[in-house]
């Protein structure tokens, strides 16, 4: 059986016959590593080719039979929400994170509540255990499986299939497969075990759980077909410093994409925040006792999928005596933030050329839709004349160019979420048409 050699591109799968210094499709660099190759078609192409003549014929689809899923729940709350209701038996997910941000010990919460097989390649099973009883977690249900080899660990799984409705992968950059040639890790590596582990939890009707690491630039590390391969998506977001924690979801094929599930990093693993807002809004729970009586802050309404939060924003206006001031957005984008300053600076005539800027979302969230922009006005704005917003007051809208306050996605929503939580003096469309005149009716 001949082989050959080829470098293979570890972001995005490129190919090249020769060494190259930067992928000439993704751009990354001294990303192409050599990866030996088997010339003969793999035992799937060959298969195929066998059942080129097969009896399969084109059906209308309102002939296709359907059959209703019944899924798992994870009793977790906030992780069946962002799944659309709870695992599909046979399912395939992959959870990315950085690292230590808590994807291992969400995973080891899920498959303490549903039987499992929990398979590691980074830790021993005495180190699960003493996780496990740092969580205070039940480990009756919990199977530790310790193995690297894809082959031997689908073997062990086959085995127990009656006892584990899920199987959970930490992680997936650790696995290899002895039909491979390769370090665990490579590309070649990681899309083999992976669609293996996909034929597994088709055939068997199991849920799937891939542990995937992210690198510097914010993507999953190893190939981008992973996503594709995949049923669902899932990344859990949050400053390592901070309790925050997001689980979103970029893909799911039985499901919504667009909701969030909200999580406190506390001693005993990840605990769920019935009500995010008060997390978020930091002082108290009372609305007139909350830090937006300080110039400079500002409560504003976001929409993380289908849920309203209420969040804190602040601003901070410092003369300089550089010729270019800064800009500095922590949690909201930078490029909007310039634009921001400049419709304040051309509408309402502020001299803010000699001031540096800096606006901070608080709690670590990260808010980049254009909803925030009138509560980001207001605070640079509150910041600059030293004067405060009257109590319970949120701001919703997205200003123009021309200094219009425009329609948001949601409005209803968060203005009911707003009054739920006792703020009354709601900025919005609805009430203002200009950032002129909003301003001039506040200061």
């Amino acid at each position: 059986m001949k082989s050959h050699s080829s470098f293979v591109c570890q972001q995005c799968g490129y190919k090249s016959p020769s060494f190259l210094g930067k992928c000439p499709e993704c751009g990354s660099w001294n990303s192409m590593v050599e990866t030996v190759e088997k010339e003969d078609s793999p035992a799937w192409s060959k298969k195929n080719k066998r059942d080129k003549k097969s009896n399969n014929q084109a059906v209308k689809l309102t002939s296709v039979l359907t059959t209703k899923v019944n899924r798992v729940s994870t009793g977790i709350k906030e992780v069946d929400q962002v799944l659309g209701g709870g695992l599909v038996p046979g399912s395939l997910i992959l959870l990315a994170g950085d690292p230590g941000i808590g994807k291992s010990t969400l995973t080891l919460q899920l498959i303490a509540y549903i039987e499992g097989l929990y398979v590691s390649g980074e830790e021993s099973a005495a180190q699960i255990k003493l996780r496990a009883q740092r969580l205070k977690l039940k480990t009756e249900k919990i199977l530790i499986l310790s193995e690297t080899n894809v082959e031997s660990m689908l073997e062990e799984a086959i085995s127990n299939k009656n006892n584990i409705n899920l199987l959970i992968i930490d992680s997936i950059q650790t696995l290899w497969s002895e039909e491979l040639s390769g370090a665990p890790g490579a590309i070649g590596q990681v899309r083999e075990s992976t669609l293996k582990l996909m034929d597994f939890a088709k055939k068997e009707h199991i849920a799937v759980i891939l542990i995937g690491h992210v690198t510097k630039e914010g993507t999953i590390a190893g190939p981008k077909t992973l996503e594709h391969i995949v049923d669902t998506v899932l990344y859990l977001e949050g400053e390592r410093f901070q309790t925050l924690r997001l689980l979103r979801t970029s893909k799911n094929r039985f499901g919504p994409v667009d909701e969030v599930g909200v999580f406190s990093m506390e001693e005993t693993g990840m605990r769920e925040v019935d009500n995010p807002s008060e997390l978020f809004l930091g002082k108290s729970n009372d609305p007139g006792s909350q830090s937006n009586n300080d110039p400079g802050s500002v409560i504003i309404a976001t929409l993380e999928g289908s849920r309203p939060l209420l969040v804190e924003v602040q601003a901070l206006t410092v003369s300089t005596q550089i010729p270019i001031p800064r800009r500095v957005g922590n949690g909201i984008n930078n490029n909007r933030l310039q634009m921001l300053v400049a419709i304040i600076q051309k509408h309402l005539r502020l001299p803010l050329g000699n001031f540096d800027i800096f606006v901070n979302v608080a709690s670590g969230i990260k808010v980049f839709e254009p909803a925030a922009d009138l509560g980001i006005c207001l605070a640079i704005i509150s910041s600059f004349k030293n004067k405060s917003l009257s109590p319970k007051t949120v701001a919703i809208g997205e200003v123009g160019l021309l200094g219009e306050i425009r329609n948001v996605i949601g409005l209803d929503r968060r203005i009911k979420e707003a009054r739920k939580l006792g703020f009354t003096n709601i900025l919005s469309p609805k009430t203002y048409s200009s950032l002129t005149k909003t301003v001039n009716t506040l200061f």
